[in-house]
């Protein structure tokens, strides 16, 4: 059998995460000296609270490659084949990791690790496929080469509601801050090439700068590929997390659309309120 695993910022809801059989491997997320394993023992609403209180913005590391042996080991001695999906190799170590726990245990014929060249659900989306693919009995090298096909066409980009966390982790200046607050701006991020980047600034209310956020990615969301979509999002209000799922149902398009809360990675380093529409092309 193919078993697919992913280190936690895929992202993927824990209905998700049972319906496709996928296993999580947690990063950690560290704040001053404790440290904390990614969605088993501690949530974002924690970390926005310790940020606040501190002023600052919480470290994040890669898994524990004692984690990714133990999980590795159990799929070796079942005689499991594994793809094990990490976030992008340009924001962190994951991808490394999960590479010298694949050689540790002398099982890297058997062990296909991906660098998604993505975050959030955007690896999501890959997981997911993947674990289709397994379940319809398809070879892990091939599961590698049409996931491979993808990951260029992953579209993963977030508008942020707040500047604060960009500018407590070193992500734009105070004075850039300041004025984004004061002009109500609100910048889009998207990944290219395996690396977070600006790509749009918006200016208004939250649920506006959303609205015209989604409006935007409406010509290719036609085009993607139809069978999901994701909403992920970090705390955003409920109200404008429905509106946009509204729109997306309303273009009458995908076969599924899926909402996931942003886990503790991605709220880190990008804030509360935070939005995005992820897809392939």
């Amino acid at each position: 059998m193919v078993k697919v695993v992913s280190d936690s910022t895929c992202d993927l809801s824990a209905e998700l995460v049972e319906r496709y059989g996928i296993e999580i491997i947690p990063l950690h997320i560290i704040l001053g000296e404790k440290e904390y394993e990614d969605g088993v023992d501690i949530e974002p609403d924690e970390i926005y609270k310790w940020s606040d209180e501190h002023g600052t913005t919480p470290k994040t590391s890669a898994p524990a490659i004692d984690k990714a042996i133990e999980v590795f080991s159990r799929y070796k001695d079942s005689g499991d084949d594994v793809v094990a999906f990490t976030i992008s190799s340009e924001m962190s170590t994951s991808f490394n990791v999960m590479k010298l726990a694949a050689e540790e245990i002398d099982y890297t014929d058997h062990i296909h690790v991906v660098d998604s060249r993505s975050l959030s659900t955007g690896i999501g989306l890959l997981v997911i496929e993947a674990a289709v693919m397994a379940k319809d009995g398809m070879a892990a090298g091939e599961i590698v080469s049409k996931v491979e096909e993808f990951i260029p066409r992953v579209r993963a980009s977030f508008v942020v509601d707040t500047l604060v966390y960009l500018h407590r982790g070193g992500r734009c200046s105070g004075l850039t801050a300041m004025l984004g607050s004061i002009l109500k701006l609100h910048p889009s991020i998207a990944v290219t090439n395996g690396v977070m980047g600006p790509e749009k600034k918006y200016r208004g209310k939250m649920h506006r700068v959303v609205s015209e956020y989604v409006q935007d990615l409406e010509k290719d969301l036609k085009s993607a590929k139809k069978d999901r979509v994701f909403i992920t999002h970090a705390g955003c209000d409920d109200v404008i997390v429905e509106s946009v799922r509204s729109y997306l149902l309303d273009l009458g398009y995908f076969d599924e659309v899926l909402v996931t809360r942003a886990g503790g990675v991605i709220s880190s380093h990008c804030g509360y309120g935070t939005l995005g529409v992820l897809f392939i092309e």
